[in-house]
Order: C-alpha cells, then sequence, then structure tokens
C-alpha cells in the first residue's frame, strides 16, 4: 500500500510538472532578486565604500545609526516625507475607488464586444513604459505644448499655464496620470471577482423590484469585499512607493524639474540623487531601509484594522 502510495504521488508530480517548474521560476525569482539582495540590508549600519568591493558589505567599519540619524536631522527629510506621503495619499483616495466603479460598469455592460473593446483600451496605458508617458507629457502640456496651444487660439486663457513646471500643480499632475494608467489594469482584478458572484442572487434581487444600485449595494460591493479588502492592504503597505501603481519614482524622476522640486521631491528621488548618483550605497541602503519598515507598519496595520472593521484580512 505504501509503495502504491508514493508511486501515485510520482504519477501525480509527472503530470504536473510543467506547473511545478512555473513555481520553481517563480521561488528563483524572488530568492535572486528578493531574498539574496536582502543580506545587502546590512551595509545600512557600515561605512562602506564601491572601492571596498562586495566583501566590503561584510567587511567595512560597523557604524551604526549613523546614516539613519543623518537622514533624519537633514534639512530636506520634512519636504520629503510630506511629498512621498501627500502623493500617495492623493492616489490611494482617487485611485482605489475608480477601478471598482469601473470593473461594476463594465460588468453592467449589455453589449459583449463594446465591453471587451473598453476594457482593452482601458489597460493598455499599463503597458506603456513612464518614460514614454512623460515624453507625451511635455508634448501636450508644456508652456508651447498642444493643450496650451489650443487654449490659447480659444482665448480661454492669456498666458501659458505651467502644468510641469508650477509646483502647485504637480500632485494633482501626477495623480491624473496614474489614474489613466492603472484604473483599467486594476479593474480588471475586480471584474474577476465579480464574474464570480451567483448570478442567481441578481435575478432574484430583480424579482423582488431592486433597482440596478441596490444590486450594487447589497450584492455586488459585500460580495467583492475579500477583494477589496486584499488591494487595499496592498496599497497601503505600498503607499511610499505609490499604491495601487507603485510608480511614485518614475514620475518624479522623469517629470520632477528645479521649478516644481518643492512638490515633486520624494524619498525615491532623494536615494537616488544624494545616495546611488553620489556613490553612498551606504546612505542610500539606510534611507531605503526606513522606507521598507515603515511600508511594514503599515501592511500590519492595515491588515489589522481590516480584520477589526471588515473581518476579512490578508494574513
Amino acid at each position: 500500500m505504501r509503495r502504491r502510495k508514493v508511486g501515485q504521488h510520482k504519477s501525480g508530480f509527472r503530470k504536473q510538472l510543467p506547473l511545478q517548474l512555473f513555481v520553481l521560476a517563480g521561488i528563483l525569482y524572488l530568492s535572486v532578486f528578493n531574498i539574496i539582495p536582502m543580506a545587502g540590508l546590512v551595509m545600512g549600519f557600515k561605512d562602506y565604500k564601491i572601492t571596498d568591493g562586495w566583501l566590503g558589505i561584510f567587511t567595512a567599519p560597523w557604524v551604526g545609526l549613523k546614516f539613519f540619524r543623518e537622514f533624519v536631522t537633514d534639512f530636506q527629510f520634512p519636504v520629503l516625507v510630506r511629498n512621498t506621503v501627500g502623493i500617495s495619499l492623493c492616489k490611494l483616495i482617487f485611485t482605489f475607488p475608480l477601478p471598482i466603479a469601473f470593473a461594476v460598469m463594465l460588468s453592467d455592460m449589455r453589449r459583449g464586444w463594446f465591453r471587451k473593446l473598453t476594457q482593452t483600451a482601458s489597460y493598455l496605458p499599463h503597458f506603456i513604459s513612464w518614460v514614454i508617458i512623460s515624453g507625451i507629457s511635455y508634448q501636450f502640456l508644456s508652456s508651447s505644448g498642444i493643450l496650451n496651444r489650443f487654449l490659447l487660439a480659444l482665448h480661454v486663457i492669456k498666458k501659458p499655464i505651467g502644468f510641469l513646471t508650477d509646483a502647485g500643480m504637480y500632485w494633482g499632475l501626477a495623480t491624473v496620470l496614474d489614474m489613466w494608467k492603472e484604473t483599467g489594469w486594476w479593474a480588471i482584478v475586480f471584474l474577476a471577482a465579480i464574474m464570480g458572484i451567483n448570478m442567481e442572487m441578481y435575478e432574484s434581487a430583480i424579482l423582488d423590484g431592486a433597482s440596478r444600485l441596490q444590486r450594487v449595494r447589497y450584492i455586488t460591493l459585500p460580495s467583492i469585499k475579500p477583494t477589496i479588502v486584499t488591494v487595499l492592504i496592498l496599497a497601503l503597505g505600498n503607499l511610499f512607493g505609490g499604491g495601487l501603481g507603485g510608480s511614485n519614482f518614475e514620475q518624479s524622476y522623469l517629470l520632477g524639474n528645479a521649478m516644481n522640486s518643492e512638490a515633486s521631491g520624494i524619498i525615491q528621488t532623494y536615494v537616488y540623487d544624494v545616495g546611488l548618483a553620489n556613490g553612498r550605497y551606504a546612505y542610500a541602503a539606510a534611507v531605503g531601509m526606513v522606507q521598507s519598515v515603515i511600508s511594514l507598519i503599515f501592511v500590519f496595520v492595515s491588515n489589522a484594522a481590516a480584520k477589526r472593521t471588515a473581518g476579512s484580512s490578508l494574513f
């Protein structure tokens, strides 16, 4: 009996071999790019220099919390934290509900071909790099761009609007671009959850005279609540990175300039400019670790809050 069970396990493993290889590829990816590099975090506590080589990460002099104190006492620290949190909160507030509403509207579309066309057109921007989007933004939104020329020709404005140079407009610009880029992509997740709802519930609600909004309120949203909570926890965990889009660095680096740096400068661009560009890798590791620890705390806090209030959590 025991030999037969072992043979059955081997046969089952052979049948699942293609799937097992996919799992193995995922494990290798996580190990090479996520787990093994974590050993380099010790660099944030050492006076490491690039001339020390890779072994210097472990043999460099120990300096403890020196770089952490330097970052916290830097005159740019309050502005960097304000911009990082502010941009991410704007994105979370406006980009999180939008995919849910968009998915609900897609699920209610009668014509299948039009729904597929709309869905395809909505998630295509996700695959466009921020380099290309920044180029398009400069063509449309610069002082001599298409939008300003159009508004000037209609005499709506008397002088060009500084969409890309006005610090007061940067947060709104970053949020709108992120909404356009990521709404369709995240709507796929919520649409898949909606498609898993038992249709008999909707049929019973229609027979009871429930309107479309009532069906959404009492059937759709409660049914996809676990998915909403999961995505919200992930978004809060990546709050310092950019929420659902995770694109704060690319946006700030490509769209930021000397005129809007007061609003576009964030922790990630600071790490690049002060840490990596100047060769201060130990300092960059320390600052990046601060952001990672705060993000981890956000994950646990948001998970506990979701479990207490909504009765659903990620773990």
